[in-house]
């Protein structure tokens, strides 16, 4: 009885790994052997050792933890509601994936079926007006409900997209011949060249430089496929611009500045995933913000920063006794920067109401609240920047 199970678990375990990889996931022959192998030095009839064995050995970026959890909890369930040991000789049951499921874990659990071939072609009038391409339908598809095709061609886009951000004049000058302020330390230099006769006057204007730009993006777990492809985007603005400062939080706050600026956006979202340790965790707003101004503020904040708050507004921490409050640390963010835009991606919801305690907070501090959960939010953004 017991070739059959070892038999039966790693056919089960190769199945698994292909519907991993059906959902995005970079997972392919060498990670197959690597989960048998890891399986092999664990209890496989304790549930909790049989996971994590296989999350060692299949997940490598924090960001693929919730496909994961999503992907396991639909493969290896026991349809029967036998114990561990006979579940792993049980062929899977391919039941309805329940709601909670992403788009990406359900379509590959159901691959679409082929489309049956037409006989006959049919002529058919449609109101042109009342039609959209399929790039219109995916920069209106929500982040989180995209397939794994989809969400492949959304990261192509975000990759290709071109900010052209408008510089603004600073407080210093440059010599300029069609500037509209004459410079008079340059033109008394010039005089005594001549012994005091007439000189030609020298003209300055001011130099034009992109205002800094500080992003603060949450990546705590209810942001979910939002972070990532958020990262992709600041990934290109870091790229596009000059002094721009990205910091990551949850529980703690990264600077994650120098890695993004690696020219390939995979190994630079990879390194992020290393270095940050809060991945997918809980929120602490009200600290981090707390952290930012104790120890960054004074760095980036300066020359009319504009701050880009990326975050769903749940935070929960409760507001201590003995220091400032989240209400207090956003007014003080907006005090500080030139423009302080809230960028929150549940204002997809039609029926979105400020009723948690960290959303009230921050609404009531901010200059702009913005949708940021597609293609057109990211877009729309890009255009407010310039």
């Amino acid at each position: 009885m017991r070739a059959p199970t070892l038999s039966h678990l790693a056919d089960n375990v190769l199945h698994f790994t292909r519907l991993l990889r059906a959902a995005g996931l970079p997972v392919g022959p060498a990670s197959t052997r690597n989960a048998q192998a890891a399986l092999a030095a664990v209890d496989v009839l304790e549930r909790e050792q049989f996971y994590w064995a296989l999350h060692a050995a299949l997940i490598r970026r924090p960001e693929d933890h919730e496909l994961f959890d999503q992907a396991f909890r639909l493969f290896w369930r026991d349809p029967q509601g036998a114990d561990a040991a006979l579940a792993l000789l049980l062929p899977q049951v391919r039941g309805p994936a329940p709601p909670v499921f992403s788009r990406r874990v359900s379509e590959a659990w159901f691959p679409p079926r082929p489309a049956e071939p037409v006989t006959k072609p049919r002529e058919q009038e449609i109101e042109a007006t009342l039609t959209f391409s399929a790039e219109e339908r995916l920069r209106h598809r929500d982040f989180d409900q995209m397939s794994a095709e989809e969400l492949a061609q959304a990261r192509k886009a975000v990759r290709g997209m071109t900010l052209l951000l408008a510089p603004r004049p600073t407080r210093r000058y440059t010599a300029d011949p069609r500037g509209s302020k004459i410079d008079l330390r340059k033109t008394l230099a010039d005089s005594r060249k001549t012994f005091g006769d007439l000189a030609p006057l020298r003209f300055k204007s001011r130099v034009r430089r992109p205002p800094p730009l500080v992003v603060l993006c949450d990546i705590s777990g209810s942001m979910g496929r939002y972070s990532e492809m958020l990262l992709l985007f600041l990934h290109t603005l870091v790229a596009a611009r000059e002094r721009v400062h990205v910091f990551l939080f949850g529980t703690r706050l990264t600077p994650v500045t120098r890695f993004l600026r690696h020219k390939d956006a995979d190994a630079a979202l990879a390194r992020c995933g290393r270095e940050v340790r809060d991945w997918s965790g809980g929120t602490r707003l009200r600290a981090c913000l707390h952290d930012f101004h104790r120890h960054h503020a004074r760095r980036v904040l300066g020359q009319g920063a504009t701050v880009l708050l990326v975050t769903d507004g749940l935070d929960r921490e409760p507001d201590p006794e003995d220091a400032p409050s989240l209400a207090q640390e956003v007014a003080r963010l907006r005090r500080t920067s030139r423009r302080l835009i809230w960028l929150n991606p549940l204002l997809r919801y039609a029926g979105f109401e400020p009723k948690a305690r960290g959303v009230k907070a921050l609404l009531a501090n901010v200059h702009e609240h913005q949708p940021v959960h597609d293609l057109a939010s990211l877009e729309a953004l890009g255009r407010g920047l310039r």
